[in-house]
């Protein structure tokens, strides 16, 4: 390991020292230096899966991320937005500052797939016990950086630049009243020192093992969490007139949300999606309650049209409850802004892309926009940001588990591919000297 570490720094040096337009650093030696840390990011993966954390509650899984860091001699920084860990590797050359993010949280669902590390963990999540699985594949993402962090370290001294290492909890959301994500780590200074100069991430995703797929422009949604209470006045099952039903009030409210989307909006436009995830009210089937909860999730990719959109949905769910002579608290909460890849640095970073998906699963371009969202866009607020995907399904599979279901499967034979890809894009950016 240590003769072909050698080998990749003299790659790096020399093309580091040559203009922009010199070859990137020998592909076939990455790929041989990701073969020695394999197996490695499989166990951390199968460790992370099997422990799961929910957000803001990562305590393990980021000890265990901060232990590797100062094994392998990162100032490392702990505790940033509650259990986040920031690695900063300097390189021995001067150059561009790249940012690398992984998030480590898991979820509130309950493992179905017969791993031989399947997660048994229960825990409380907004006062209900829950099963936690890694059912979006942050285990993944943090075992692959960890092996990165392990291949750049091994290079230090050619490195021209510097390396910063962003493992963020809470991707999924906070618990109620708690802040945290993106957006604190930015604020507890994760970006600012030293001074990123762009930041990369990526994200296992159902399509064939080791594909890479990237999007210029919008690629993920924006996405706001949507709390409406729905109150009327308690009465008898048998005799609603004497009340005002919050629960029929709350149906035509879902109903005429979807109404709205599809009769007030130009789907041409600009994609818009709400669903309603959660209805809570009543305790017995014979009473009508006085008050109804609701809660949804909002998705956009138009920036444009965000406020006139969330405003259309107030006035929608005010009006209907009003007709219904119910009223309605509604409750608007900003999750993240779309993910946006710019046109210039997914130019420049394709051909990388395109050397690491030639020896796995090619590369996708352009593919169409998910409304599936992602705090990395608050990253890409800051400083220039390329956000990607990577296939992890099983060979003989076309269809796979979605992310976030209790199914979602993790093919560890793509993970080469992705520790792959994010050391190229590290080295190639940093061989541009921008």
């Amino acid at each position: 390991m240590r003769t072909m570490t050698l080998m990749l720094g003299a790659a790096l040096l020399l093309s580091s020292a040559l203009p922009s337009e010199a070859a990137p650093p020998d592909q076939a030696a990455i790929r041989a230096q990701v073969g020695t840390v394999e197996q490695q990011v499989i166990a951390w993966r199968r460790d992370i899966h099997q422990h799961p954390e929910l957000g803001n509650r990562e305590v393990r899984t980021s000890k265990i991320v901060a232990d590797h860091l100062l094994s392998l001699g990162l100032g490392v920084r702990t505790g940033v937005a509650h259990t986040g860990v920031v690695g900063v590797l300097k390189g021995g050359r001067p150059g561009p500052v790249v940012a690398l993010r992984a998030d480590m949280d898991a979820l509130p669902v309950t493992e179905r797939e017969g791993l031989p590390f399947a997660s048994k963990v229960k825990a409380e999540y907004n006062g209900q016990q829950v099963g936690v699985m890694h059912a979006c594949g942050h285990d993944a993402h943090t075992a692959m950086l960890m092996g990165v962090a392990t291949i750049l370290a091994g290079m230090r001294a050619e490195l021209p630049g510097t390396v910063v290492f962003l493992f963020q909890p809470a991707e999924e959301g906070v618990p109620a009243g708690e802040t945290g994500g993106a957006s604190q780590m930015i604020a507890e200074g994760a970006l600012a020192n030293p001074k990123v100069d762009v930041v990369f991430g990526l994200h296992v995703w159902p399509g064939p093992p080791g594909r890479l797929t990237v999007r210029t422009g919008g690629t993920m949604a924006g996405s706001d969490q949507l709390y409406v209470t729905v109150k009327g006045q308690q009465t008898h099952g048998a005799m609603p007139s004497k009340g005002v039903d919050p629960v029929t009030a709350s149906a035509q409210i879902i109903v005429g949300l979807q109404t709205m989307i599809t009769r007030q909006m130009d789907a041409s436009a600009s994609p818009v999606v709400i669903s309603i995830g959660k209805i809570s009210g009543g305790v017995r089937h014979n009473i009508i309650p006085d008050k109804v909860d609701l809660a949804g999730t909002i998705r956009h990719l138009d920036p444009e049209t965000h406020d006139a959109f969330l405003d259309r949905i107030r006035k929608t769910i005010d009006g209907i409850a009003e007709v219904a002579g119910a009223s309605a608290d509604v409750t608007i909460e900003p999750y993240a802004p779309p993910v946006f890849n710019p046109a210039g640095l997914v130019a420049q970073m394709m051909p990388t892309l395109e050397r690491v998906g030639a020896g796995a699963g090619g590369v996708l371009r352009d593919a169409p926009a998910t409304m599936g969202a992602e705090d990395f866009a608050w990253y890409q607020k800051e400083v220039p940001g390329m956000y990607f995907f990577l296939g992890i399904n099983k060979p003989d599979v076309q269809v796979a588990a979605p992310n976030h279901s209790p199914d979602f499967f993790v093919n560890e034979d793509a993970l080469k591919t992705g520790v792959e890809a994010m050391v190229s894009l590290t080295l190639d950016y940093m061989a541009a000297g921008k």
